[in-house]
């Protein structure tokens, strides 16, 4: 990238609305270049005050669920309420060439060109589960810029469901319009961290099949313990094609923050206070998986007892000890 502008600058720009300079903060945070990492942070510390203000929305479901399809119906439907809505959609990267597809723009053409939208593809590299490990960061951006709700999207696959769970305040499960066999291939763990489920694709020859589904999906929620005793995670089901039950999910969403963001206790608070911490300990971790991967000792004999540990010349654990004493020696 380009040399950045000074913080201050770039966040100043980004307060009055600039996309350009948005995009630019956005690459900034993304950039893995020591130097842009000091940048990052410095602007990022400044643009805290404006930040915390959105709705966080995480939105994930199996491939062909029609996730690109539901975000631009339901962006278009904020849009026309007076909202401004950013998309921060995470593209799966090539574990062979490194490349990603980064192709939202094209996948939610009528959203990308409102100019109250902002969508972002970020490449997922090589984190844990497909989720940019600068999301949250680019979350805290977007805020500051003047969006009012925020949509994740998961590449649906692995862990990533998790990752994006632990970021937002409300997790989102789009879901076909199918039930017995397809229902048993979901997991229990990414249904378990829904907030809120909706069946897609409710129009046409696959309206009765939506029906049966929220059905099923609706007993099946009945058998597992909620995590919030104080909300029951609802079943809705839309049409993302005709924009049908659109404004119910919108409305449910509503309902979820004013009963666990503002009456009685604040959870919603208390979550984004959670996810805050785990935040902290992420970078901890990630940081010094870098700096030990960057000591020149360890660098010097890691390759050596890969190979060791691959033809099982010596165990993981041995391995990992020789390294770790390297480490705290340098």
């Amino acid at each position: 990238m380009p040399d950045a502008l000074p913080p201050t600058d770039l966040a100043d720009r980004l307060r009055r609305g600039e996309r350009r300079a948005l995009a630019q903060a956005i690459t900034l945070v993304e950039s893995t270049r020591a130097d842009h990492r000091v940048l990052a942070d410095d602007l990022l510390a400044s643009l805290l005050p404006d930040t915390g203000r959105a709705v966080r929305l995480g939105i994930t479901g199996v491939p062909g669920v029609g996730k690109s399809t539901f975000i631009e119906a339901f962006g278009l439907h904020l849009i026309a309420q007076g909202l401004k809505v950013a998309v921060l959609a995470i593209d799966p990267t090539s574990q062979r060439t490194g490349g990603s597809i980064l192709g939202d723009k094209t996948r939610m053409e009528l959203l990308s060109r409102d100019p109250r939208a902002f969508i972002r593809p970020s490449p997922a590299g090589g984190t844990l589960g497909g989720v940019a490990r600068r999301t949250r960061e680019a979350m805290l951006l977007v805020e500051a810029a003047g969006f009012d709700v925020v949509i994740v999207e998961t590449v649906g696959v692995g862990q990533s469901e998790t990752a994006v769970a632990d970021m937002v305040d409300l997790f989102l499960l789009l879901l076909p319009p199918a039930g017995g066999d397809e229902l048993q291939g979901i997991k229990k763990g990414i249904v378990e961290l829904a907030d809120m489920i909706v069946v897609n694709k409710a129009d046409g020859e696959l309206a009765t099949a939506a029906r049966h589904a929220e059905a099923e999906y609706r007993h099946a929620l009945s058998l597992l313990r909620p995590v919030n005793p104080r909300w029951r995670v609802p079943v809705l089901s839309c049409s993302a094609l005709t924009g049908k039950g659109i404004d119910a999910v919108w409305e449910r969403i509503g309902e979820y923050r004013r009963l666990l963001g503002t009456e009685g206790s604040d959870d919603i608070a208390r979550r984004r206070a959670e996810q805050a911490r785990a935040w902290m300990w992420s970078e901890i971790e990630e940081s010094l998986i870098d700096a030990f991967k960057a000591e020149p000792a360890v660098r010097g004999e890691l390759p050596a007892l890969e190979r060791a540990t691959a033809t099982a010349a010596i165990t993981p654990g041995a391995a990992a000890k020789r390294l770790l004493t390297l480490f705290r020696q340098g």
